[in-house]
């Protein structure tokens, strides 16, 4: 007879969540635990993570909610964030995500839950779609070959540098930045160089070819103050000194400029946000970096090629640089060994969707408008400074400067003030001819109206320059000439879709990345206006919910990681790497240590390890395993008596690259310290932390962590990538922060990307609640040993490589019977897609036109 005289605080227990989309059912637990011949899942734990280290306190974050009262209190914290018409600019643009492609793409578990297409053979739409983007990046920057996206444009530019100073014959260490391009972009780049030993040059790009020697050079095109110039004799001055040249594009201008590679530049990077990707105060978003041929293999990021399988089809894989850290380790030039595939899918789509006609008259549109702002200024007396330009221009404002940028925010406007006496101004797609009037009377007081907009535009013409006005045709390829309708666009993506395996059909049984299914109440507030039409650069007044937002993830992350700070500056685990050795350098730097430059890594760690240690400035000496694969306390004793004076860091993995709980991992960090050294724990493995023990906790100095595996980020193929830093007290100082936030927050701290982006991380913040978190932890661990324990029973059918340790502590996680089952299907395609070998790829790694 059930009870029906439950009191409301027995009935208000927000459980759905857990039961809906974490792990077994309570029947399901006894069943498991039965198998393991155990009463309850504290005795698992207790066999699979030490003592010494378990987690017996609750975490200290807010109690649970309901789905549907997280939604209501995102919603309210999104209204916080006021709704401004920003033409700020600065590689960031308001544009339409066409709906098709939110509804289907963005939103739809079939590609934010797939697995990174290191495994092309159950990847082969999500590489088409990659390949789709590496091919329009080719097209509208004129080189031979793109890859398949790299973190952002900042980015994309420093390690345009890097690769310049790999390639250039020149023997000089001096790069030369435009004083012309993005603030953010040289402040990235430059803080990249000092580790690099690199000095950085900035100023009037035509002094460039003046420098007596130098290895490369930036440059902007079109500027950031919106200034189109003609490179064409300065990159051949460059090349004649023997360096290469790298240009930072806009690729919605490239459809009416001559392509930077037709003007013989090197490396061509960017963004590609405008393509139908949100602003969301930020990103992530999909940078590029396309090159000639010729330097394919010095490329960083992933590279899609076509192959033939063993029937002498066509088939995508990934080739060449995908995985040169775990090849080339502490020697590699990239620590960088993913994209941002999701986002690079959405920009891909945007062209697929628009075509080259449609994309044409977008950029079309942006100049018009443009041109009728600056001559409309003009006419009212206005001194507008740029002569050329696509979609950007600036105007001196004297000392009227405060009064105007005061009169567009009454109006719900954000310009950019450049300086003291002048104001810039961006359009973009979504601009219309009443902000051109608005914007009218934002520098006359209200004049506008004495302008009339239909007049100017029937006589007025362009500003781009006459001989830098593009001919090439691009987006040539059918791809981008087929499926201009809703519907043709809709069945293109299923069709791709319906090629991977993604975690709406099937577990996904491999490593590295641990992947769940978002739930859907996660992805939704992604695309609300109060969140994703919000520039970086607003003032933080304009942006009091992401503020919000910001606090409280850092202290639900604090809580779970047991450290006393968090930086959400770092897009991927490989930059949250790089940042955190940054953070260890800059530290011992200001104890007079700045000779501890030795990091200590083990053997089996991933290869971004050593990768991000070398970027750092810092000598990799690589410690030995033990028999059991955990590392060699003696080897590790004997590399850091030797190595103690200039001890920098040790870098583990924890648990262990091969599954385990290590036992005698606080001994490993007492080891370290006792030497001065600092101890960086990689949070890849968080997901089976969460409350049951905590880095910060049993002994180390920072870590990174990968959101996507942990918490709620989509991973998507591969990205967005988020990688947040946490530290302890001491390396607190150290943590990165950009130009935009030393405006607000005291410190003077690197930039590691272009700002701080939170906008993919609402998921995360899901008020999970302490019993949530531990659930979702304590599920991985149990399914994890029932698998070792049952490993003793053969599975025939089974295609995949079930690890087994000999002992309790492990933490992968492995698919379920019915994972296996549903992978039969898929084996006739694994046995097909055998390919030759990775060089066999059409040129350039790109659509052949038909």
């Amino acid at each position: 007879m059930p009870n029906l005289d439950l009191q409301l605080k027995d009935l208000d227990v927000f459980h759905g969540f857990i039961r809906r989309h974490i792990g077994p059912d309570p029947t399901e637990e006894q069943a498991m635990l039965a198998e393991l011949g155990m009463d309850d899942i504290e005795q698992l734990l207790d066999r699979v993570v030490p003592e010494s280290i378990r987690r017996r306190k609750p975490l200290a974050v807010k109690s649970s909610l309901s789905e549907r009262q997280v939604l209501l209190r995102l919603y309210e914290v999104s209204i916080r964030n006021q709704l401004y018409k920003s033409f700020i600019g600065m590689g960031y643009y308001n544009t339409q995500t066409p709906t098709v492609i939110e509804r289907n793409l963005l939103r739809n578990p079939a590609w934010y839950t797939s697995y990174t297409p290191y495994q092309a053979e159950i990847s082969q739409g999500r590489l088409e779609a990659l390949l789709n983007f590496q091919t329009m990046v080719s097209d509208l920057t004129g080189m031979e070959l793109a890859n398949a996206s790299v973190l952002d444009e900042a980015t994309a530019a420093a390690e345009a540098m890097a690769m310049c100073h790999r390639l250039s014959k020149s023997k000089s260490d001096v790069f030369y930045i435009a004083n012309s391009c993005h603030p953010q972009t040289i402040e990235v780049v430059t803080n990249r160089a000092k580790h690099m030993h690199i000095k950085c040059v900035i100023g009037d790009p035509f002094a460039a070819a003046d420098n007596p020697e130098l290895f490369g050079v930036l440059l902007q095109y079109p500027c950031s103050t919106g200034e189109v110039h003609d490179y064409r004799e300065l990159v051949a001055g460059i090349h004649a000194k023997k360096g290469l040249v790298a240009v930072a594009a806009d690729l919605l201008s490239l459809t009416l400029l001559t392509p930077p590679g037709e003007f013989d530049a090197d490396i061509v990077v960017g963004s590609s946000q405008r393509f139908g990707v949100p602003l969301g105060y930020g990103g992530p978003h999909a940078g590029f970096m396309a090159t000639r041929d010729a330097y394919k293999r010095s490329l960083p990021g992933r590279l899609i090629g076509v192959s033939k399988d063993t029937c002498g089809e066509a088939a995508l894989r990934l080739t060449l640089q995908t995985r040169e850290q775990h090849i080339r380790r502490e020697k590699a030039t990239s620590n960088i060994c993913t994209a941002q595939a999701l986002l690079a899918i959405m920009a891909s789509m945007y062209a697929v969707y628009h075509g080259p006609a449609e994309i044409k008259r977008i950029a079309q549109r942006v100049h018009r408008l443009t041109v009728l702002l600056a001559e409309g200024l003009s006419a009212l007396g206005m001194e507008v400074n740029t002569k050329h330009y696509f979609d950007t221009i600036t105007v001196n404002t004297g000392n009227a400067t405060e009064f105007i940028m005061a009169a567009a925010r009454s109006k719900k406007m954000n310009l950019r003030q450049v300086d003291a006496h002048t104001v810039g101004i961006s359009l973009d797609e979504v601009s219309t001819r009443g902000d051109v009037t608005r914007l009218y009377d934002v520098f006359t007081h209200d004049h506008g109206r004495d302008v009339s907009i239909d007049e100017l535009d029937a006589k007025i013409k362009t500003a781009l320059p006459q001989d830098l006005i593009r001919s090439s045709a691009y987006l040539t390829h059918p791809v981008f000439n087929s499926h201009h309708s809703e519907t043709d666009l809709m069945r293109y993506m299923r069709k791709l879709a319906d090629k991977d395996l993604a975690l709406d059909r099937s577990m996904i049984p491999l490593g590295s990345c641990t992947m769940k299914l978002n739930s859907a109440t996660q992805l939704i507030p992604v695309t609300w206006p109060g969140f994703g039409r919000i520039h970086p650069f607003v003032p933080l007044d304009q942006a009091q919910g992401y503020q919000q937002l910001i606090v409280e993830l850092e202290q639900m992350l604090c809580a779970c990681t047991g450290y006393d700070a968090i930086s959400l500056q770092p897009n991927s685990g490989a930059q949250g790497e790089y940042a955190g050795l940054l953070a260890i350098k800059s530290y011992h730097e200001s104890r007079d240590e700045g000779h501890r430059d030795i990091c200590v890594v083990p053997s089996s760690a991933h290869g971004t390890n050593p990768a991000s240690a070398q970027m750092a400035g810092m000598k990799v000496v690589v410690v030995g395993s033990a028999k059991n694969g955990n590392i060699d306390l003696d080897d590790l004793r004997a590399k850091c008596e030797k190595h103690s004076t200039n001890l920098a860091a040790i870098m583990i993995t924890y648990p262990s690259t091969h599954g385990v709980f290590e036992d005698d991992v606080r001994e490993v960090c007492d080891i370290v310290h006792q030497h001065g050294g600092q101890v960086y724990i990689d949070g890849a493995n968080m997901n089976a932390m969460v409350g049951v023990c905590a880095p910060g906790k049993f002994g180390g100095d920072v870590s990174h962590l990968n959101l996507h595996k942990t918490f709620a980020i989509p991973h998507g193929g591969g990205g967005p990538g988020v990688g947040p830093i946490g530290v302890k007290e001491h390396l607190k100082p150290f943590l990165p922060q950009s130009e935009v936030q030393r405006r607000h927050y005291q410190g003077c701290r690197c930039a590691l990307r272009q700002c701080r982006n939170p906008a993919d991380q609402l998921g995360l913040h899901i008020a999970a609640g302490p019993r949530r978190l531990a659930s979702s932890d304590r599920d991985r661990n149990f399914e994890c040993e029932l698998h070792r324990a049952s490993s003793e029973r053969p599975f025939p059918d089974s295609i995949y490589r079930l690890q087994r340790t000999g002992g309790a502590r492990m933490h992968n996680r492995y698919p379920r019977g019915q994972g296996i089952r549903q992978r039969r299907r898929y084996r006739q395609t694994l046995d097909r897609l055998r390919f030759p070998c990775a060089d066999h790829v059409l040129p350039g790694g790109r659509h052949a036109d038909d």
